[in-house]
C-alpha cells in the first residue's frame, strides 16, 4: 500500500494546535524505509520550518511505476533516497534537472552523475538474518553464502524479497546474477528455490520475520539486522561468501516542479552535516568521505572496510538489465 505522510510542525510536536501558514510547500517521492524518514523530515522541517514537506513513501517498483504513470503530469518536486539503478532508466532521467546540491562535490564521482541530475551519499546493503535459535532449534548449520542455503534442511525455514516489487529482492538477484554469470547465476538462484516460503514485496519483512522465529533466514537487509540486533532479538548478521548486494539511494530535481527554490533547499538539507549525522544512525553504507559506521553497525559485525564484503556492482549494467532480469525472474521463480 502507499503511504500518503505529510510532516508539519504541527503534526510532529503540537498535535492539535494550529500550524503557521507555510509560505512554500513541496512533495517529495521517496522509497526510503519509513522509520527514518520520520527522523529526517523532522530534522529537516526545523530547517526548513516556512515549507510544508509532503512525502510519498513507496517501494522501489511502485515509485518507478508511479513516475511513469504521471510523465504526462508530473506530481513530485524532488526524488529523495530511490535506487540509482532504477533512476537511471531514461524515461525517469529525462524528467529530471541538473542541480548539485551544496556540499555534493565531496561525494566520489561514483557516487554522483555525471550529467549532474542525481547525487547518492547513502545507500543500502543486503545481509542474510539469521535466528540464532532457531537456527540451534533446528539443529541447522550457519549459512555463510547462497551455496550453503541448497541444504534441503532449510526447506521452508527462508524468506526473500521479489525483486518485481522489492529493491532489496532485485540487489540481491542483481548481485548473484553479476558475481556468477547468468548461467550460473540463474542456478544458483533455482537450487535455493525449493527451500524457500515465501517471497515478500518488502525488503525489510524478511528480516523482521526471521528475528522473531518465524522463519531462520531473513534474506534481507543490513541495516534491519543491524537495528534488529540493537533491540535484542536473537540475530546474526550475515554476508554471504560470494558477494553482498547493494545500492545507491539517489536523489534529484524534478524539471516540472514548480517551487524549485524549496526543493533545492531540501536537497541541500539532505548532504548538510545534520542530514549526515543522521544517515550514521540509519546506513549501514555512507558514501560521504571520513564517515564512520555508528556503534550499533559494528556490535552488529559490519566490517570497518565495507568494500570487502560487496559484491562488484555495476550499476548501468543493473539499470540496463533490470526489465529482462525481473521477466526472467517471474518465468523461473514467480509464484
Amino acid at each position: 500500500m502507499k503511504t500518503w505522510t505529510k510532516f508539519t510542525l504541527a503534526s510532529l510536536f503540537a498535535v492539535g494546535m494550529t500550524a503557521t501558514a507555510s509560505a512554500d510547500e513541496i512533495t517529495v517521492y521517496t522509497a526510503l524505509e519509513e522509520e527514518e524518514i520520520a527522523a529526517y523530515i523532522e530534522a529537516a522541517q526545523k530547517a526548513m520550518p516556512d515549507t510544508e514537506i509532503n512525502v510519498l513513501r513507496l517501494s522501489t517498483g511502485k515509485l518507478g511505476a508511479r513516475l511513469l504513470a504521471e510523465a504526462g503530469n508530473p506530481q513530485a518536486d524532488v526524488i529523495w533516497g530511490w535506487a540509482v539503478s532504477a533512476m537511471m532508466d531514461p524515461q525517469i532521467l529525462e524528467m529530471l534537472e541538473p542541480y548539485a546540491a551544496k556540499g555534493v562535490d565531496v561525494l566520489p564521482a561514483s557516487f554522483r552523475g555525471e550529467d549532474g541530475k542525481w547525487f547518492a551519499p547513502i545507500g543500502y546493503m543486503g545481509a542474510f538474518c539469521v535466528n540464532t535459535a532457531r537456527l540451534e532449534e533446528k539443529g541447522l548449520p550457519m549459512p555463510k553464502s547462497w551455496k550453503d542455503l541448497e541444504n534441503p534442511d532449510f526447506k521452508g525455514e527462508i524468506l526473500m524479497p521479489d525483486p518485481n516489487s522489492s529493491g532489496t529482492g532485485y540487489l540481491h538477484v542483481n548481485a548473484v546474477l553479476q558475481t556468477m554469470g547468468d548461467e550460473a547465476g540463474w542456478a544458483q538462484l533455482e537450487a535455493v528455490d525449493p527451500n524457500m516460503a515465501q517471497y515478500t514485496s518488502s525488503g525489510s519483512k524478511p528480516c523482521k520475520s526471521a528475528r522473531v522465529g518465524e522463519y531462520t533466514v531473513g534474506i534481507s537487509l543490513a541495516f534491519t539486522a543491524m537495528q534488529s540486533i540493537e533491540e535484542g532479538y536473537p540475530l546474526a548478521m550475515v554476508f554471504p561468501e560470494e558477494g553482498v548486494g547493494y545500492e545507491l539511494e539517489a536523489s534529484g530535481l524534478m524539471e516540472s516542479s514548480d517551487n524549485k527554490d524549496a526543493a533545492k533547499a531540501f536537497l541541500d538539507w539532505t548532504m548538510s552535516d545534520e542530514a549526515i549525522g543522521l544517515y550514521q544512525k540509519y546506513k549501514a553504507l555512507i558514501t560521504v568521505p571520513g564517515v564512520d559506521a555508528s556503534q550499533a553497525a559494528e556490535k552488529a559485525g559490519l566490517p570497518a572496510d565495507i568494500s570487502t564484503v560487496l559484491a562488484k556492482i555495476d550499476f548501468v549494467t543493473a539499470a540496463k538489465n533490470q526489465t529482462a532480469v525481473k521477466e526472467t525472474w517471474k518465468e523461473k521463480l514467480g509464484r
